[in-house]
């Protein structure tokens, strides 16, 4: 009662003398900020989620791994290799109104079938249009009406600091509604370039850094910004636990749309070939010294070479991107296809130059293939073929492809360069033909494998 008669008492005084009901003036005040406020929680934030969630969906991936037994029982009394269906979740976000979805490959990897849900519940079983595990990027195509898109933006503009939202499905089903998660964060970084791993497949380079929550299931859906606009695909995080840890990280949008470009209309990705080796990994540390990336070695009649740049040239940029190290280098060959012009500036003998070299696509690309053994297809290895490959032999045939029953068969692999069968050496792929014809009953096949020279047996007819 005393604070009530002495706040009564206060009003009374405050307003004059004039009588003030305090409850009802309480009420009244109230009633006029509550606009406000609401007003207030339509943040830039909520709107952008508004305009980017309904193009979001969760993918559901079901596929077919081999195991083996862990202990001494599944050892002797269970099928040497057996197989189990195993169930992966994921994100991705529709960029067209005929239904194309983006995610990232490592999501559908492996998959015998993917389940698209969109997020007013209906679901969609999804066709696999074409994967690159090396951009880690995969499109898939859903038939429907009505279907939302997630509007597109652009990342080469973004500002460290600003406001990102990382949409997806985090745990997926396990949260009981398709509706996609929100979490805030900011551009904590760009252009950043994650050292590979052993057991990494992708390349993960010229990538945008966000510390909004990224957790098992969001990878493949859009990183937008405050507009409502997808800038990247959340692809991996730093995490000793497995969550998040405020260390995420995003394929730029433009790369991710011009590598679903190539798989929609070629199957694959066309990858551009310049002809130029640089220091590699052992060099990360010295980039300062040398105020740019080392050029050991050119390859002749490479698009490098008809540019002009020698071993010894350090590379400097490629228009505004600087080039300190190896990663630097592969980020700016990620962004370009066949027939784009890279502008480079090096460094030579203490002089700054400048070059614009047209890549071409890969030597092994555009190779003649020759057909062998009902099986393999093979590429005369040439100095193009060679610097692309990596590989120690000047002269042979390198195996482009071979089918699961010749490899079987044979022990021969993608990636083999042979080398000499029987006594014959090998120069070109149609010696290969030759000496197999020649042959009768066991052959014995020399060939280089990771730097190694090996070698198999096997019986042609």
């Amino acid at each position: 009662m005393r604070s009530t008669l002495g706040l009564g008492l206060l009003l009374t005084a405050a307003c004059g003398g004039a009588s003030y009901d305090a409850p009802a003036a309480v009420a009244q005040s109230t009633a006029q900020s509550i606009p406000a406020i609401s007003a207030s929680r339509r943040t830039a934030i909520v709107t952008a989620a508004e305009r980017a969630a309904p193009g979001v969906v969760s993918v559901h991936v079901i596929r077919r791994e081999q195991r083996t037994g862990a202990d001494l029982w599944s050892f002797f009394f269970l099928p040497r290799e057996s197989e189990r269906t195993v169930e992966g979740l994921g994100s991705g976000f529709i960029v067209s109104e005929d239904g194309l979805v983006i995610t990232n490959q490592h999501v559908i990897e492996g998959a015998e079938r993917i389940v698209v849900t969109l997020q007013d519940g209906r679901e969609f079983e999804a066709t696999l249009l074409g994967e690159d595990p090396l951009a880690d990027v995969a499109v898939l195509k859903i038939e429907g009406d009505d279907l939302p898109t997630a509007p597109l933006g652009r990342s080469d503009d973004l500002v460290i600091g600003e406001w990102v939202l990382a949409i997806g499905n985090p745990y997926g089903y396990l949260l009981g509604n398709p509706e996609p998660t929100v979490t805030a964060g900011v551009v904590s970084g760009v252009g950043r370039n994650i050292v590979p791993s052993r057991d990494q497949s992708g390349l993960y380079v010229g990538m945008i850094q966000t510390d909004a929550a990224i957790n098992p299931g969001n990878s493949g859906g859009p990183l937008v910004n405050a507009l409502g606009d997808v800038v990247g695909v959340n692809s991996s995080i730093f995490s000793s636990s497995g969550g998040s840890v405020g260390i995420g990280f995003a394929i730029p949008i433009e790369r991710a749309m011009r590598i679903a470009g190539e798989l929609v209309e070629h199957g694959s990705v066309r990858r551009p070939w310049v002809g130029v080796d640089v220091a590699g990994a052992e060099a990360l540390r010295d980039w300062k010294e040398r105020g740019g990336l080392a050029v050991t070695g050119v390859t002749p009649g490479s698009p490098a070479d008809r540019a002009g740049l020698k071993a010894g040239d350090v590379l400097v940029a490629s228009g505004d991107r600087p080039i300190r190290t190896f990663l630097d280098w592969e980020a700016v060959k990620f962004d370009v296809s066949p027939g784009d012009t890279v502008p480079l500036r090096y460094r030579r003998g203490g002089r700054q130059r400048s070059a614009r070299i047209v890549v071409e696509h890969l030597p092994t690309a555009r190779a003649e293939k020759v057909d062998v053994l009902g099986g393999i297809r093979l590429i005369t290895v040439t100095p193009g073929v060679r610097q692309e490959r990596g590989f120690r032999s000047e002269t042979g045939a390198l195996i482009y492809q071979v089918d699961e029953r010749t490899r079987r068969i044979t022990g021969l692999r993608a990636g083999d360069v042979i080398r000499q069968i029987n006594r014959r050496k090998i120069d070109d792929a149609d010696g290969v033909n030759r000496a197999l014809m020649a042959a009768r009953g066991r052959v014995r096949v020399y060939f280089e494998r990771a730097g190694r020279i090996s070698y198999r047996d096997f019986y042609v007819r």
